[in-house]
């Protein structure tokens, strides 16, 4: 069999489910033409006059992880991996977020490693769970939890390995203001938590990765 499909719900603590009474794009429009006239300026300028129809437009693309299903993304796996049971890594998974608290954007990337058993995933699928819990209200500290717990859950490996590295503008461009600082979190699962080897492995691999730095802002 080329590849086994199942059916994969992540732990019910870790999904943010959408509410149910979504107002309308015309009361998005509205509340951000009040946003704009609580700056000072006036939302029917030439400038502004489409700003609502945009940001609505926008918000629909960036918050778009709601509307996603892990269980989806995760649902196909393939056995014929030919004996392999070493390491599988992807690193440089570049994402967006929103930090919840202000709404402001989270930059960076995210680091996957896991360890097979019998199965594996397409790798394409592993930047869409990034993406899942990325597009979506967030805190750093949570999504990593989420990417490596729902990964646990629907390839049962026997280990898994997150790292997410992140710049975060409600810190860089307002509040105490720290242009260049970056957070780091990990959440380690199985062989990664109770293997050292394995750890230091996968935690030299990702050290390896591109020099291009988060953004400065």
């Amino acid at each position: 069999m080329d590849a086994v499909i199942k059916k994969i719900m992540p732990p019910s603590d870790y999904l943010d489910k959408p509410v149910t009474d979504r107002p309308s794009e015309a009361e998005v429009e509205a509340a951000v033409r009040t946003l704009l006239r609580w700056t000072g300026d006036n939302p029917e300028r030439e400038g502004l006059i489409d700003t609502p129809k945009r940001v609505t437009k926008a918000f629909l693309e960036m918050f778009n992880g709601y509307d996603m299903c892990p269980a989806e993304e995760l649902g196909r796996t393939f056995e014929e991996v030919a004996g392999y049971d070493d390491l599988v890594i992807v690193r440089d998974i570049h994402f967006h977020s929103h930090c919840e608290h202000h709404m402001v954007p989270i930059i960076g990337k995210v680091h996957i490693g896991y360890l097979p058993d019998k199965r594996v995933v397409g790798i394409s699928k592993l930047a869409r769970l990034v993406d899942v819990y990325a597009r979506r209200l967030q805190i750093q500290e949570k999504m990593t939890v989420q990417i490596a717990d729902t990964l646990q859950e629907a390839l049962q490996p026997k280990g898994v390995a997150v790292v997410v590295e992140a710049a975060h503008q409600c810190m860089t461009t307002r509040g105490v203001h720290k242009p260049g600082a970056a957070l780091v979190t990990s959440r380690m699962l199985g062989a990664f938590r109770e293997d050292a080897t394995t750890r230091r492995e996968f935690l030299a691999i990702i050290a390896r990765s591109s020099a291009a730095s988060l953004p400065n802002t």
